[in-house]
């Protein structure tokens, strides 16, 4: 830490009123024209708020290139890690890209600044044996009860379309537009697909397996039992719903699949975005088609996707030191 500089907090909480009028202009624009998560949103409010504190009452439109690289190592140095100052970068270059045009700055202050490089560690997958295992688990098969049905229709989904959990949750059980409520995403039992809106508003249509199309079915028709007369709409169109009759919360889906993964015996924790992985894992072995695997999983770069090319690699690397007579070490 330099003398005379107090310490940043990783994650400070500063309200909307302390941020200047530009970040909420840029924070504003973000939700209405790019259409990004609150969870997103919230980040880039601390990441500004870091450089807004690290300005000292500075206006943004003064901050040149030195300072943003002296303002990242000075995170750096308090602890802060290459992946949160990766984060924090992006969200600065962001913002100025939209400010500094609007302000006559001359250039992007954060233009041609990286933070330190971080190893970039492979997803968590479950192999072939542990998805088939979870999903076919005497704890999620025997129950016929609207939770229990609803559960083994979730899992189904996830590994069967790869979705992410707010993808999941925003599902519903067709498409509704009306003056209450527009559905951002929903399934199509006929044509076998799920439609979803992505990160960044980007809209895609996944293919559904038998096997989820079978769990889907015997969801739908217990269903009614979990709908309440009076619900939102929005509650009302909704996929899957919860004990109370309301669209079922992120929180309650992670808690039910840690709980099914447990007593299926999985040695591992296993929370929605496993089943992800696991899905877009497992199709790759199969069908060695990156370009098909990063359209259903929606990644905007395909350098996301190909992760799982070395994740598929280190299956195949197990496989050969198994099986060939000379791969073993020697002792």
């Amino acid at each position: 830490m330099e003398p005379g500089h107090p310490p940043i907090a990783p994650t400070p909480s500063a309200p909307a009123a302390m941020l200047p009028e530009p970040c909420e202009q840029w924070l504003d624009h973000l939700a209405r024209n790019r259409r990004y998560s609150v969870h997103t949103l919230a980040a880039y409010r601390r990441d500004l708020a870091h450089l807004v504190t690290l300005c000292e009452g500075k206006p943004l439109e003064q901050v040149v290139n030195g300072h943003i690289r002296h303002f990242l190592a000075r995170l750096h140095g308090q602890g802060l890690g290459p992946r949160s100052l990766a984060r924090m970068l992006a969200a600065w270059r962001g913002f100025y890209r939209w400010w500094a045009p609007r302000a006559g700055m001359p250039a992007n202050p954060a233009n041609d600044v990286r933070a330190p490089k971080s190893p970039r560690s492979l997803p968590k997958a479950l192999s072939v044996d542990q998805a088939q295992a979870l999903l076919d688990a005497p704890v999620l098969q025997a129950g016929n009860d609207p939770a229990s049905l609803r559960d083994r229709a979730m899992f189904e989904l996830f590994y069967s379309s790869g979705l992410r959990l707010s993808e999941l949750v925003n599902l519903d059980f067709e498409y509704v537009q009306g003056r209450e409520h527009t559905s951002s995403g929903w399934i199509n039992l006929a044509d076998r697909e799920v439609n979803v809106l992505g990160k960044g508003g980007k809209r895609r249509s996944v293919p559904v397996g038998a096997q989820a199309i079978v769990a889907l079915n015997g969801w739908i028709a217990s269903r009614h039992a979990l709908c309440r007369p009076q619900a939102l709409a929005g509650d009302a169109a909704a996929l899957f719903l919860g004990e109370r009759g309301r669209r079922i919360s992120p929180r309650v889906v992670q808690l039910r699949l840690a709980r099914v993964a447990q007593l299926a015996g999985l040695p591992t924790h296993v929370h929605p975005h496993v089943l992800r992985h696991s899905f877009a894992s497992h199709v790759l072995q199969s069908a060695q088609d990156l370009r098909a695997v990063q359209e259903m999983l929606g990644h905007a770069n395909i350098s996301t996707t190909q992760l799982y090319t070395r994740l598929d690699f280190q299956h195949l690397a197990r496989a050969y030191d198994a099986a060939h007579p000379r791969a073993g070490r020697k002792s």
